[in-house]
């Protein structure tokens, strides 16, 4: 807090000649300026608190077939509105048999291109742990003070359980069961069905998560940032 000269003034004033035949001196002559103590006005500032963007790509074989360029591309553009903006953004991507971060939160633009662009594509689905990555992110910005939203970028073809084995039913519930936690997590979620046509599994997804579901088959990156903004926004 800091004094605010002006407004302490401003609040006195008015006040003066009241004060002023009141306080006279010995000598008869008003005291010239009465300040009292409900007459201070201080200026609080009050710090910003961070914002952090969490981008969950998938670089799985299914996605990366067809849509992975695409991802890459609106996670570019989404990234660069949230150097404008001074948010900190993380990377995190899954593939094979895990999930990876590959950027904690930094405001730096270029170091999450340069971790975007050598992302590699192809393996299984580990979307469960991708998932459960995702949760010890939100939690620890959270801590931190920072308000959080994530965006997921996946055709939600989850096959890979979180102990590494094969099998599509079984990874698919265990992503399920990961989401219904993170809903209650003070985060605000956006999935986007990366797939060629809408997903009812990434849909699904969305609706557990209690997050909004964008099916964007057609679209290129820049309609993926548009939309992404739009609903983070």
């Amino acid at each position: 807090a800091r004094l605010n000269l002006l407004s302490t003034l401003r609040s006195a004033v008015p006040w003066q000649k009241v004060r002023a035949e009141k306080n006279l001196s010995s000598s008869g002559t008003a005291v010239k300026v009465k300040i009292q103590r409900e007459d201070f006005r201080i200026v609080k500032f009050r710090q910003r608190a961070d914002t952090v963007t969490i981008f969950v790509v998938d670089a799985s074989g299914s996605a990366a077939l067809h849509r992975l360029s695409e991802a890459k591309g609106a996670v570019e553009l989404m990234l660069a509105e949230c150097y404008v903006r001074r948010d900190q953004v993380a990377l995190i991507a899954f593939r094979g048999e895990s999930a990876e971060l590959l950027l904690p939160p930094t405001r730096s633009l270029l170091r999450a291109k340069r971790e975007l662009s050598a992302l590699p594509g192809g393996g299984g689905t580990p979307l469960s742990s991708a998932l459960e990555l995702t949760t010890q992110m939100i939690d620890r910005s959270c801590r931190d003070g920072a308000t959080v939203g994530y965006v997921i970028l996946t055709d939600g073809r989850a096959n890979i359980s979180r102990d590494g084995t094969q099998g599509r039913e079984q990874a698919i519930e265990e992503a399920l069961e990961v989401a219904k936690s993170m809903r209650f997590l003070d985060a605000r979620g956006l999935v986007i069905d990366t797939s060629q046509r809408a997903n009812r599994n990434s849909e699904k997804l969305a609706s557990t998560l209690d997050a909004v579901y964008l099916p964007l088959p057609h679209a290129d990156a820049k309609s993926l940032s548009a939309a992404a903004q739009a609903n983070l926004a």
